[in-house]
Formats: C-alpha cells, structure tokens, sequence
C-alpha cells in the first residue's frame, strides 16, 4: 500500500471553495496524506492563489514557502514541490524565479549525490512546445542544481498528454490527467 499521493496540481478549474471541497472527498477516501503542487487553476482565485496556500500549504512538510514550494524527505528518497505557476502569463511559459531557486539550492546543499530525488512541479520543467507554454523558461537553472544526483525524476502534468524523456541522470515523466484528457 502506498503511504501518500502526491498531486501535479489543477485540483480545481476555477479556484472555487466548492471545487476544492470536492477534490478533497475524493481523496480523502483514499485514507492517505496527499502533497500538493498548485497548477495554475488553482491560482485564478482573487488572491492569485491564497484559497489554494490557506487549504494546501499549511499541511505541506515543514510548512509551504513562497507560493507553495515545499521538500520532505521519505524512506530516503528526497522530495521537492516546486511551483512555476505563482507568475504565469497568459500563454505564457511557467517560471520558478530567483527566489525558489536560491531555495532550491539550499535545499539541495550538503545532500549527498547519491540521494534519489523526485520533484513535482505543474508545467513540464523541460520545453514541450513553447507556443502553448508547455514548459517553464527558468528550469534550466534548477536542473543544473539536480544534475549532480545519480537519480533524478520530474513529475508533472498540465499538458493532458502522456510524455516522457531522460536527459543524463534525469527521468522527466508527464502525466495524462484524468479530466480534459488530449489526444
């Protein structure tokens, strides 16, 4: 049995309450912790994400940073939430900023290389298609900092489509979501 879910982000389509209330049954049902990592869904509401922090961010390990950024450690792997949805545009690629990434770094320091590493983020943290904004223009800045560790995968989802690549010691895995599937 797993011990958690952790969740790509798009819990709601338009931040309300409601929808919010929903997805938490659901998943409640399954009797397990979940982590979460906003998408940018989640961020429509009148605080540019303040229902999705004051509901998610609280029980994020250690408290959430920033806009929901988070990391725990689980029977020695090594887990990292970040959020590149805090300041998308319209179309628009995602983007971490300096602020997460300096984090990232501190986060990271003194690990030893051999620490497996899985991180989560909404928008693929590698180019899909720039025209859609499927992927976040700063990650390459994060992925310098993750290529060090021996064993390294990115977990995400936002593009409805089932995609995969592996760069060096880095698995990058996109998810089909379940609602709006693409073909």
């Amino acid at each position: 049995k797993p011990d958690f879910i952790v969740h790509t982000g798009d819990i709601t389509q338009l931040s309300r309450d409601s929808e919010f209330d929903d997805a938490d049954q659901i998943l409640r049902e399954t009797g397990l912790p979940t982590f979460y990592v906003p998408g940018e869904h989640d961020m429509v509401d009148e605080g540019t994400g303040k229902a999705f922090l004051a509901r998610y961010g609280k029980n994020a390990p250690g408290g959430s940073l920033g806009a929901g950024w988070f990391s725990f450690d689980h029977q020695a792997v090594h887990f990292i939430g970040l959020v590149n949805v805090a300041d998308l545009k319209p179309g628009g690629m995602g983007r971490l900023g300096a602020e997460q990434i300096a984090w990232l770094a501190r986060d990271l320091a003194g690990r030893p290389a051999s620490t497996p590493i899985i991180v989560l983020a909404h928008i693929p943290l590698w180019t899909v298609y720039a025209q859609w904004g499927w992927g976040t223009d700063d990650a390459a800045e994060a992925l310098k900092l993750l290529a060090r560790f021996g064993s390294v995968s990115i977990l995400n989802g936002h593009i409805h489509q089932v995609a995969q690549k592996v760069e060096g010691r880095m698995g990058f895995h996109t998810a089909r979501t379940a609602a709006f599937p693409q073909p």
